[in-house]
C-alpha cells in the first residue's frame, strides 16, 4: 500500500494532467471559447449576472486577466454588459441569448467527452468519482 505522501503526490500528478487536459480539450468544446472564457461565461448564466469584480473575487483572479475575458467574450456577442437595477453607476454582465448557446453547444460537446472517456465505468465507480470530486472541490482550502 502507498504511503500518504505517495498518495498525494499521484493526486497531485494526475489532478495537473487533468487539468492539462481540460484546458487542451477546450477549443474542441467550443471553438471560440478557452476554459476560462466557458467558466466565467457559465458563472454569469447561473447567476443571471453580475460584476466582473465578483468573477475575480469568485475565481480567484486578477482584475486584469477577467477584463480581457469579459472583453473577448464581449466582442463575440457572448456577453452585454446592463446598468444594476440597485446602483445604476454599476456595469452587470449578462450572457446573450448568443452565448448561452455558445454554452449549450459546450455542455453537450463536454458531456460528450465525458460519456465516451467514461464509458466502461460501471454505475458504483461513477458515483464514487462524483462524490470524491464533489467533496474534493468544496472541501475548505
Amino acid at each position: 500500500m502507498a504511503s500518504r505522501n505517495e498518495n498525494l503526490e499521484t493526486i497531485q500528478r494526475e489532478m495537473t494532467a487533468f487539468a492539462r487536459r481540460a484546458r487542451g480539450t477546450a477549443a474542441r468544446m467550443h471553438p471560440e471559447l478557452s476554459l476560462v472564457s466557458f467558466t466565467l461565461l457559465a458563472h454569469l448564466e447561473e447567476r443571471n449576472g453580475c460584476r466582473a469584480t465578483d468573477l475575480a473575487a469568485h475565481y480567484l483572479l486578477d482584475k486584469s486577466t477577467v477584463s480581457r475575458q469579459v472583453a473577448a467574450l464581449e466582442k463575440l456577442g457572448f456577453v452585454e454588459r446592463r446598468p444594476d437595477p440597485e446602483d445604476h453607476r454599476v456595469q452587470m454582465l449578462h450572457t446573450t441569448p448568443r452565448g448561452a448557446e455558445a454554452l449549450a453547444t459546450a455542455a453537450r460537446n463536454r458531456r460528450r467527452m465525458f460519456d465516451e472517456r467514461l464509458a466502461d465505468w460501471d454505475a458504483e465507480d461513477l458515483a464514487r468519482f462524483a462524490d470524491y470530486l464533489t467533496r474534493y472541490n468544496t472541501a475548505r482550502p
